[in-house]
């Protein structure tokens, strides 16, 4: 029997009739509810120039938590680093309060495995942009972690822990800004309570996790319809500039999903991916290590049987050395490998 191409392979799921998606029930998301109105306090309070930097900051700050933690690190191994670093950036990825790192990264290497097909927990093309770009979190159907599918970090107890107390890293944060926001604008701490640190409270922390959420959540939608495509990668992922800008290089959608391990999504020198040039950055002064890179014959291909062809082309014009079988004494710091 003829193997189906992965052309025919995505057109029969697309033919497949849609999950069964349960609606939302709004007595559980209250708390997801109150996160978009609390910036609304504002109007009682006022808000201070300080407010609105601690805003802008803590949403840069945070999405590249989200793009070099949740997703680069957890979901797709791109690159190594420590057990250490690894708690640190879980935990920073978990002040977002985009639940768990582990249940994110579970999760989005499902929709990896079925992109825009009825399987895909937020498909755009399938169910519509409400439902991708919100719907699915805050419905009932994906609010538990898929240990099996993310047991490469799952077997770290430390990780478990803060997965399953998801809260305690934006509780924590948001006591913090509270704090300084009272320090900065009234000049002592301890006055966090008056319209001093809750001015910061609701611009400074829930103003940029609100607009966190719904940057983040673009590239499961908006990165699903709009834009071009450069690679044929099986679904509907599409690049854009504009949204790489504001997702410090999440909106090289289209390269990613044609090749996911990469520790950059924007694979040409003019494709700006500022999370990319932060790792590197974090790579030099020896926190993280091995960023995977894009091969030549996925650079320049087109699709994925092009790209086997380039590859054979490149190893027949540059044959790779022997390999050395001399053994290297393991460092004494323990790494992660990812």
């Amino acid at each position: 029997m003829q193997a189906l191409t992965n052309k025919e392979t995505f057109a029969m799921a697309q033919a497949v009739v849609p999950e069964v998606r349960r609606k939302p029930v709004l007595k559980q998301e209250i708390a997801f509810l109150l996160i978009h109105l609390m910036p609304l306090g504002a109007i009682w309070t006022g808000a201070t120039f300080f407010d609105w930097m601690v805003c802008i900051f803590l949403y840069v700050f945070r999405m590249f938590w989200v793009t070099a933690g949740y997703h680069r690190y957890f979901a797709h191994r791109s690159y190594s680093t420590s057990r250490w670093f690894q708690f640190v950036i879980a935990f920073m990825a978990q002040t977002t309060a985009q639940k768990g790192a582990l249940w994110w990264a579970a999760h989005h290497r499902h929709h990896h495995r079925h992109s825009d097909t009825p399987a895909d927990p937020h498909s755009m093309k399938i169910y519509g942009f409400w439902y991708s770009h919100v719907g699915w979190i805050v419905g009932p159907d994906f609010k538990e972690t898929d240990y099996k599918v993310i047991g490469d970090y799952a077997k770290y107890p430390e990780l478990v822990w803060l997965n399953k107390h998801y809260l305690v890293p934006p509780t924590i944060l948001a006591i913090a800004v509270t704090a300084l926001g009272a320090w900065v604008n009234g000049g002592s701490p301890l006055l966090m309570f008056t319209s001093a640190g809750l001015s910061t409270l609701f611009i400074g922390f829930f103003l940029s996790t609100v607009i966190l959420y719904h940057g983040t959540f673009s590239i499961n939608s908006i990165m699903h319809k709009f834009g071009t495509q450069r690679y044929e990668s099986n679904d509907e992922s599409r690049n854009s500039i504009w949204l790489a800008l504001l997702t410090l290089g999440e909106g090289w959608h289209n390269n990613h999903h044609y090749y996911e391990v990469a520790a950059r999504q924007g694979f040409f020198w003019w494709e700006i991916d500022i999370t990319y040039y932060i790792l590197k950055g974090l790579q030099s002064v020896g926190l993280i290590w091995d960023l995977k890179g894009v091969p030549k014959h996925i650079l320049h291909s087109k699709n994925k049987k092009h790209a086997a062809e380039l590859r054979k082309q490149y190893e027949a014009q540059n044959p790779r050395p022997p390999v050395s079988k001399e053994i290297k004494p393991k460092p004494a710091e323990e790494t992660i490998e990812a």
